[in-house]
């Protein structure tokens, strides 16, 4: 049982850092794709869907080049951290946060699509903000679409495997989440154990999005 409550701690750490970051990137690139739409923003968002559509060892391999040492991002965050980024659980929440940004941003730009313009239109001839009008008016009428994004972006980021695998490694006690210590089991024909995992996983997936659901409701 010790070799999987591990894992299962370090998924939830993993997860519910990289959700809260990717929340706070994605509010932002959705109230930008949603309200300052041009060339600019419609080539980000392309960018932004990318991880959806390759494949999650490839995207691993770009998150080495992108925070190797080698690199001036590398080399940047290594020296804010202290230490090499690749191979740590940093770097796992990181691969995390990428992986399920695209599934957090889209229901969330399309809640704020979906307001009406004339409410924002009087917010906006009465003085408000742009902050005030994300924080006040946006937010609390799109908060069905944010929870969605947040739903996602959590449950994808908790079984998030490549992209980890590749930047994170499998390092017993230090970077191995629970999906790839199912990937071990398996691996290792120790069928009983990855059952148990599976189900442990999935079970904590269903417990913190019904939790979440009943929060926001």
């Amino acid at each position: 049982m010790e070799s999987i409550i591990a894992p299962l701690t370090l998924s939830l750490r993993v997860a519910i850092f990289a959700t809260i970051i990717a929340f706070i990137i994605g509010i932002f690139f959705s109230w930008w794709f949603a309200f300052k739409k041009n060339k600019l923003t419609k080539f980000l968002s392309i960018i932004v869907t990318i991880p959806l559509v390759i494949p999650p060892t490839v995207l691993g391999y770009y998150l080495i080049l992108l925070l190797g040492r080698n690199s001036f991002l590398g080399k940047w965050m290594e020296a804010v951290a202290g230490g090499p980024i690749i191979f740590t659980w940093k770097a796992a929440v990181i691969a995390a946060m990428i992986a399920s940004l695209p599934l957090l941003i889209s229901p969330i730009q399309a809640a704020f699509e979906s307001i009406n313009k004339d409410i924002i239109g009087a917010a906006e001839l009465d003085g408000a903000s742009q902050l005030k009008l994300l924080l006040h008016i946006i937010i609390p009428l799109s908060y069905k679409g944010v929870l969605a994004g947040l739903v996602l972006g959590f449950a994808r980021a908790m079984g998030e495997f490549g992209a980890t695998l590749m930047v994170a490694g499998n390092i017993p006690g230090k970077t191995q989440t629970l999906s790839i210590a199912i990937y071990d089991a398996v691996q290792a024909n120790r069928m009983a154990d990855a059952h148990l995992m599976v189900i442990i996983l999935t079970s904590t997936t269903i417990f913190f999005l019904y939790i979440i659901h009943r929060w926001f409701k």
